[in-house]
Parts: structure tokens; sequence; C-alpha cells
């Protein structure tokens, strides 16, 4: 392991109020991440901001929005029903993408990955930006492959190898950094036709426990994870991944968007200036 020991904190302490920030974060962050993705554009910079440094918060991060990803799986459950061969499949690829990231990340020097952080920010928050439209995009141009399927057909059988390698190399992007995932996999589950977007965020949800099922396994052992930070935000991501399952036709979230947008381009210049 590449990772010095310079990279590890002693626990940060946190005032009430901090404590409560921090929290919130990570309860918004994880609704976000059950319904579209992007939870890490809020809970990475509040790590920064609280002095974490770059690898440290990413791996505390993960480890802190895992509890939230089994929390909003458990929301959208019954939404893979039938979709048994497609969750089988999911899970093969996430799991060895996500170890490969990991993987990555603890290889890669903590000054390298301090200056790749503003651009993966900013990469996170273009593809948060433009989720909405790539979708439909990815959609209408499966129409006619898809055309007269439901989605609960097309989850019936087995998922084509192509989308599965897909899947590996956004599990590899997923365990390394894991800003946007959501978003990578929702727009290939619309590539490849579906359309109902509750058994979409199943399945999406489903791939993201995978992945970073395997991440968090090998952050915890690599000492890089700043606990009391860590489990307060695991309360607060699994109540939020659970609300937001629950709650995601509830909720209007182009404000809740569009100030994911204004924190991750923020986040991004000032981590860039930093």
């Amino acid at each position: 392991m590449r990772v010095t020991e310079s990279t590890r904190l002693l626990p940060v302490r946190l005032s009430l109020t901090q404590l409560f920030l921090v929290v919130l974060a990570a309860l918004v962050g994880g609704a976000m991440n059950s319904i579209a993705g992007g939870g890490t554009l809020l809970t990475f910079p509040a790590l920064i901001g609280l002095g974490v440094p770059p690898i440290s918060a990413n791996a505390t991060s993960t480890v802190a929005l895992w509890p939230g990803a089994a929390g909003s799986m458990w929301g959208y459950r019954a939404e893979l029903s039938g979709s048994r061969l497609w969750a089988l499949g999911f899970a093969v690829p996430s799991i060895l993408g996500g170890g490969v990231g990991a993987w990555l990340l603890l290889r890669t020097p903590p000054d390298r990955f301090a200056a790749l952080v503003p651009w993966l920010v900013w990469g996170a928050t273009v593809l948060f930006m433009v989720q909405r439209p790539l979708v439909r995009w990815f959609a209408e141009s499966r129409e006619p492959r898809a055309q007269g399927r439901s989605d609960a057909a097309l989850t019936a059988t087995r998922p084509p190898f192509s989308f599965l390698a897909c899947q590996f190399g956004v599990a590899v992007y997923g365990g390394y950094f894991g800003a946007g995932v959501g978003i990578l996999m929702l727009a290939a589950l619309g590539f490849m036709g579906l359309r109902n977007i509750h058994r979409m965020n199943g399945l999406k949800n489903w791939g993201g426990l995978c992945m970073n099922a395997v991440a968090a396994t090998m952050f915890v052992f690599s000492g890089l994870v700043n606990w009391p930070v860590a489990l307060a935000m695991a309360a607060g991501a699994t109540a939020g991944g659970y609300l937001g399952s629950r709650g995601a036709q509830r909720v209007p979230q182009d404000l809740v968007r569009a100030a994911v947008v204004v924190i991750g381009l923020v986040s991004g210049l000032l981590l860039f200036l930093a």
C-alpha cells in the first residue's frame, strides 16, 4: 500500500454544530444517492472542510454512505421483484470493479490524489447536471430494440455481456471515487431500454451496494477511516437512504438538484485554489 502515515488523522473533534452539519450532509447525501446519485458531492466537501485529508475523506465518505445504500436498497426491494437474473449479473462486475477501484485509490500517492480531486468533483458535478437529458437520450436511442417489451420482461432475461463489461468499468470508478457513479448506472440502464425509474433505481442501488461493500471493507482495513466522523455520518446516511427511497415521488427535486450543483461547482473551485 502506497498510502503513507501522513494521510491518517487523529479523530476529528466535532462541536455540536459541526456534528449536526455533518450528519445533515450525510442524511441528504444518502437520500440523493437513493434517488439519483450525487450524495458524495455533499459528504466529501463536508469532510474536507473538517480538515480530513482527501484520501481519508474519500475512504471515510465511502464507509459512512454504505449503510445509507443498504437503507435505500431495503426501500426499493419490491422494485427488484422478477429481476433476479439482472441482480445477480449486476453483482459480479460491481464487486470486482469496486475492489479494483479501491485498490487503485490505496496505490495512489496522496499528493497526486489531492491534485485530482477538484477535477473529479467537477466531473461528477457535470455528470449530475446532464443526468436527465443523458438518460433520456440513451433511452430514446434504444427505443426500437426495446419496443413492445416492458421493464419486467427485459430484466427477466440475462443482461448482455456488453452491459456487464460497462458495469465493471463504472464500478472501478465507483470504488476509486464514487461521486456520480449512480448517474452513470442510471444512464447505462436507460441505454439498455429500461423506463421505470423505480426499477432502475432499485438496480442502481443494488449495484452501488455491491461495489461499495468491497471498497468500504478494504478502506476499513487500510486504517484511513476517521471513525468518529464515519459513525456520525453513517447514522444520517442510513436514515436518508431509506427516507429518500420511500419519499422519492413526494420531494420536489429541482431545488435539491440545483443546490447539489452549486455545492459541487463551488467545492471544486475551493479545492482547486487550496
